[in-house]
């Protein structure tokens, strides 16, 4: 049990049949299926995810990571008194985060929260622009268990044939460029667009532009964090772990406070002791 539990973390999104199990430890499928039912009762009492059943002779079980609104608040609210800690304010009124998003426990919770957004929601790649968006979009990807595709703002020869748009950062308000490979998008695939960072929205509009160029099309936004911008950001409907509401320079202060991820959520009720894993 204890290594079928193993299996499933590790293939997050994953159809495995119950043949596998059933050879794999020499059990019948009866033994396995209840196996199955032990670790999904688990999974949902602990707020681990689903143990999905794919009936049929071509089904088994999934596991799709989920997370609880009490662990998200837990989370959103440990990342928000960390934020506001005051030797993170940098000149110019910027917020040093490179520490925090280099800590492999809150890239795995990032990673988490937002593709449980997407656990039951189409999602065929994760992109991102270079640089600090990467390990957030590869924790995502994870556990979505899909591809993450990088956007850069010069292009690499290494990348082949690259497709360009040009789009106006929102903070500095300047004409910027990014870049992508021809060979990372097909037409019509789902992306979910995600990043470390947002002020004007200037770089998510580059990327959303970007989706548009593939005849691709857009699941989703999510960003890290957000400031509080005066103007008008004019992007597509998005999700935001945390929100810097205040920042004083003077005085040396942020106040960071949870973002509108609970607005945006769908929370999936996780609910134990229901029928067992079907054949």
């Amino acid at each position: 049990m204890i290594d079928m539990t193993r299996y499933l973390l590790e293939r997050p999104h994953t159809l495995v049949p119950l043949t596998f199990f059933s050879e794999k430890f020499s059990s019948a499928k009866s033994s396995i299926s209840e196996d199955l039912t032990i670790i999904r009762n688990t999974f949902a009492r602990q707020g681990t995810g689903i143990l999905e059943t794919v009936p049929g002779a071509a089904g088994g079980v999934r596991y799709i990571p989920t997370v609880t609104e009490d662990d998200a608040k837990s989370v959103l609210n440990e990342m928000s008194q960390r934020i506001s800690e005051s030797d993170r304010l940098l000149p110019g009124g910027y917020v040093y985060l490179s520490d925090l998003l280099g800590e492999p426990n809150v890239l795995r919770q990032v990673g988490k929260l937002i593709a449980a957004q997407y656990a039951k929601k189409p999602v065929d790649v994760v992109m991102t622009i270079a640089t600090k968006g990467i390990p957030i979009a590869q924790s995502v990807a994870y556990y979505l268990n899909k591809p993450f595709v990088i956007v850069r703002r010069d292009s690499k020869i290494t990348e082949g044939s690259t497709v360009s748009v040009n789009y106006v950062s929102g903070s500095s308000n300047r004409i910027e460029k990014m870049e992508l490979s021809k060979r990372t998008l097909k037409p019509g695939a789902q992306v979910l667009v995600v990043d470390d960072f947002m002020k004007g929205g200037g770089t998510i509009n580059g990327m959303v532009s970007m989706v548009k160029e593939f005849d691709a099309d857009l699941a989703g936004i999510a960003v890290f964090g957000e400031s509080n911008f005066e103007g008008s950001r004019n992007i597509p409907e998005y999700t935001s772990l945390i929100q810097v509401e205040n920042v004083d320079t003077e005085n040396k202060h942020i106040h960071a406070i949870p973002g509108n991820y609970f607005a945006q959520t769908k929370f999936i009720a996780l609910t134990p002791n229901q029928s067992g894993v079907q054949e």
